[in-house]
C-alpha cells in the first residue's frame, strides 16, 4: 500500500485520468473530491462490497438448466415442424406452371 501525505486542495493522480483531491479535513474526517471518466465506477468501499455481494447472489440464483431448455426447444420444433402436405404445390395449381 502506498501511503501519501496531502494538505487541503492538494491532489493525487491515479493513472492519467483519475484525480483524487483533498477537499477538506475536519477532525478525523477527510472529504475527497474524485475526478474520473464516467466509464470508471467510483464507490465508497462499503457500497462496493454490497454491490459485489448482490451481484454474486444474483449470479447464483439465475442458474440455467440447459437440459430443460433443450427439451422445450425440441418440443417446440416438433410442434412447429412443417408437414410434407403443406410443402407440396396444389395439384389444381399445376405447381405454378401456366398451361
Amino acid at each position: 500500500m502506498l501511503v501519501l501525505s496531502r494538505k487541503t486542495n492538494e491532489s493525487i493522480m491515479v493513472g492519467d485520468n483519475v484525480e483524487i483531491k483533498i477537499v477538506e479535513v475536519k477532525g478525523e474526517y477527510v472529504k475527497l473530491g474524485i475526478t474520473a471518466p464516467r466509464s470508471i465506477a467510483v464507490h465508497r468501499k462499503e457500497i462496493y462490497e454490497a454491490i459485489k455481494k448482490e451481484n454474486e447472489a444474483a449470479a447464483q440464483t439465475s442458474h440455467v438448466d440447459e437440459a430443460k431448455i433443450e427439451e422445450k426447444l425440441k418440443g417446440f420444433q416438433e410442434k412447429n415442424k412443417p408437414t410434407q402436405e403443406k410443402d407440396k404445390p396444389d395439384k389444381d395449381n399445376n405447381g405454378g406452371k401456366k398451361t
